[in-house]
C-alpha cells in the first residue's frame, strides 16, 4: 500500500462513527466465501464501527494547500492586511487587460464586491449541497461536506456583461508574489448554467454549516461541484471575465486534463495485514460516487503469486464479486441539529438523500470473507459506474483523475 493512502486510511479510521447496512442494500456475494451476512459478525460490525462519519469535520479535511507561506498559517494581523477575514475580504471582478470581455462595471477597487454584499445576495440566493473534495493526482478523498454559497453567476451578472466573454478564470491570494499565483479557470457556460441537473459553481462561505476556516480556504473560496480540488480556487481575491479561448489553469501547464470531472473509483479502508487461517475477514473501503454515479463496489482477493494474462491488464474477467455499499446512521453529523438541511441540493424535505450514493460524494463499502488457508494474498477491489464502466474506464488515465485499481497484500498465517 502506497505511504499515501495507507496515511488515509490511518486518518480515517482513527475516528469512530457507528455504520449501518442500509435497508434494501443488504446481500449476499457467497461465492468464493465472500459474503455480507443478514446478522453481521462481530468482525466485521467493529470494522464497520471504526468507519469515519459520511461529514468530514473541517479540521479532519487532508491538506493540500499550496502558498509559501500558506496563507492560513498568516497571523490574525496578516490575515486582515490581505483581506482574508470577513470584515476585511473584497472581491475583484474585472475584464482580462489581454483578453478583453465587454463589461459595463468592474467590480474593483472602492466598488470591489465585498463579503456584506455576498451576504446582502446569500438572503435570496444561497445554495448548499454536499460534495468530496478530492485532488486530481491522489487516490483518496481530502473530505465529504456540504458546501454553502451563492452561485457565482449572481456577482459575474453585476458587471453587466454584454459579449466577447468566453471564459471566467479566477485566483487567489498568493502572497504579492506573481510566481505562486495558481489560477483556475471555466467556460462561461458553466458558471452562468448547471448542465445535466448540476448545482451551481458557488462563492462558498461555510462549509457543514460553520463559517468556513482559514485552513478550508476561508473566508471566500469558490466550489465546483463536479470537479476536482484545483478548481476550487482557495482564499478567492480575483475573478476575470475573458475572451480567451481555451483553458488557462495553472494546471494546464503541468500535463492535467484540467476539465476532467470527478471519477468513480475505490480503495480499502482496512483488511489485516495478518489473518489467522480459516477465521473470518473483515475488509472495508470507500468509493467515490463521481459524474457517472456508483453502482456497485466489487471485491477479489487472490493468491499473491497469481499470475494473469497480459492480454487483460485490467482484470475484466476476474472473478469479482459484490461488496455492500453502506449508508451512515446519521448523515447529518455535525450539523446544526444533526440533520441535513431540507433545502440542500439532493436531498428531499425531511433530510434524506433522493439517492444513495449522493452523486458527487464519497460512500462506505464493507465484505466479509469467511476465510482463508495460510498463504499470502493480495486483495483488489474496483467500483462499476452509473453507465456500467468498470474502473478503471471509462477514463484509465492518471491525469484525467485517479483511476488505477489498487491492490493491497495481506497474509494468512
Amino acid at each position: 500500500m502506497s505511504d499515501r493512502v495507507r496515511c488515509f486510511a490511518e486518518e480515517h479510521l482513527s475516528v469512530s462513527r457507528r455504520y449501518f447496512v442500509q435497508s434494501g442494500l443488504v446481500s449476499v456475494a457467497a461465492l468464493s466465501g465472500l459474503t455480507l451476512a443478514d446478522e453481521i459478525s462481530p468482525e466485521l460490525k467493529k470494522a464497520i464501527d471504526d468507519i469515519e462519519p459520511w461529514l468530514t469535520a473541517q479540521d479532519d479535511f487532508r491538506d493540500v494547500s499550496r502558498g509559501k507561506p500558506t496563507p492560513h498559517t498568516l497571523s490574525d494581523m496578516q490575515r486582515r492586511e490581505a483581506g482574508l477575514t470577513r470584515d476585511t475580504w473584497k472581491l475583484n471582478v474585472t475584464s482580462d487587460p489581454v483578453h478583453p470581455a465587454r463589461i459595463k462595471q468592474s467590480l474593483e477597487g472602492d466598488t470591489a464586491f465585498t463579503f456584506e454584499d455576498l451576504m446582502n445576495l446569500a438572503k435570496d440566493h444561497a445554495v448548499r449541497f454536499p460534495k468530496v473534495m478530492t485532488c486530481l493526482n491522489i487516490g483518496c478523498p481530502l473530505g465529504n461536506g456540504i458546501w454553502e454559497g451563492v452561485p457565482l453567476r449572481d456577482v459575474v451578472w453585476k458587471t453587466q456583461p454584454t459579449e466577447d466573454l468566453r471564459r471566467v478564470f479566477y485566483y487567489g491570494f498568493h502572497n504579492n508574489d506573481p510566481e505562486q499565483m495558481f489560477r483556475s479557470s471555466l467556460p462561461v457556460s458553466r458558471v452562468l448554467e448547471d448542465p445535466f441537473g448540476l448545482p451551481p459553481v458557488i462563492l462558498c462561505y461555510k462549509l457543514n454549516g460553520e463559517w468556513l476556516t482559514p485552513e478550508r480556504g476561508g473566508p471566500v473560496r469558490v466550489v465546483v461541484p463536479e470537479a476536482y480540488g484545483f478548481k476550487s480556487i482557495k482564499w478567492l481575491t480575483n475573478v476575470v471575465l475573458s475572451n480567451i479561448s481555451h483553458a488557462n489553469d495553472t494546471y494546464a501547464d503541468r500535463n492535467n486534463d484540467v476539465d476532467s470531472p470527478l471519477k468513480t473509483f475505490c480503495a480499502t479502508l482496512s483488511i489485516p495485514d495478518k489473518a489467522p487461517a480459516n477465521t473470518p475477514i473483515p475488509v472495508t473501503g470507500w468509493a467515490q460516487a463521481g459524474i457517472a454515479g456508483l453502482k456497485k463496489v466489487q471485491v477479489w482477493i487472490h493468491e499473491s503469486d497469481q499470475k494473469w494474462s497480459d492480454d487483460d491488464p485490467l482484470f475484466t474477467t476476474a472473478p469479482w464479486q459484490d461488496a455492500t455499499i453502506l449508508s451512515p446512521d446519521n448523515l447529518g453529523t455535525g450539523l446544526p441539529g444533526d440533520q441535513i438541511p431540507s433545502d440542500t441540493i439532493g436531498f428531499d424535505s425531511s433530510g434524506q438523500p433522493k439517492q444513495w450514493p449522493v452523486l458527487l460524494t464519497q460512500a462506505h463499502w464493507a465484505i466479509l470473507h469467511k476465510g482463508l488457508p495460510s498463504g499470502k494474498y493480495a486483495i483488489r477491489c474496483r467500483t462499476i459506474d452509473g453507465n456500467g464502466q468498470a474502473q478503471p474506464m471509462p477514463r484509465p488515465f492518471r491525469k484525467s483523475g485517479h483511476a488505477a485499481i489498487e491492490v493491497r497484500r495481506f497474509e494468512v498465517v
